[in-house]
């Protein structure tokens, strides 16, 4: 009788955990790395609930479906470099235009590309790439691999609802503060809501890296 495995091969749960780990210790590097430079320990969360950075999460599922099977370090480092430095414009684009805010800008760095990503950055996501697909993945899969299937299944679906619900409030509550910030009232039952749940004084404590455009 074969051994039943959560998570076999590359499917939905596997990315979903992979992910999820991946937008916690995201979180982390972030705050230590601002640590190691500033001295103070601020927030780096991009939800309002949990410890949860999803440019990190997304970006360590793009380079496993895009890489997972490229044995050549070389064109995972390159590879890596191209996507990670698309995908960090994009978020940094996406944001401003979304929300009227920004989380980094490296216009003061050498070779960077309208301040939203730079070629050191490029370099750090291809060296990220690399750890990824060779160190990173291999050991997760592992891990994931010993969830009780049961117990795996039910906190997969716990873990997307989760999921599901804070990045719906923590867009609309970001959007509405935007919408503050412009001078606009509360209009209506979830306007309200949300000034009073999620006002401005929460959300700053929440995004300390956020700058308004």
């Amino acid at each position: 009788m074969k051994e039943v495995v959560f998570a076999k091969g590359i499917c939905f749960k596997k990315i979903f955990w992979i992910f999820m780990i991946g937008c916690v210790c995201g979180c982390f590097i972030e705050v230590i790395n601002h640590f190691i430079h500033y001295g103070n320990i601020v927030s780096r969360s991009s939800l309002i609930y949990g410890p949860l950075n999803l440019v990190y999460g997304i970006g360590i599922v793009i380079f496993i479906l895009c890489f997972y099977k490229v044995k050549n370090p070389l064109f995972i480092f390159l590879g890596g470099m191209i996507l990670g430095g698309l995908f960090e414009y994009v978020c940094s684009w996406f944001q401003e235009k979304l929300f009227g805010t920004t989380s980094w800008d490296y216009s003061h760095q050498m070779f960077n590309i309208g301040g939203r990503t730079s070629l050191k950055y490029m370099i750090i996501w291809g060296i990220l790439a690399v750890l990824v697909i060779k160190v990173i993945y291999p050991f997760l899969t592992k891990l994931i691999g010993k969830i009780p299937v049961n117990l795996g299944n039910y906190m997969t679906v716990i873990l997307m609802l989760f999921m599901i619900f804070n990045i719906i409030i923590s867009s609309f509550a970001c959007l509405r503060q935007s919408e503050r910030a412009l001078g606009f009232k509360a209009s209506n039952r979830i306007e309200v809501f949300l000034d009073k749940h999620y006002p401005d004084k929460v959300l700053d404590t929440i995004f300390e890296n956020y700058e308004r455009k």
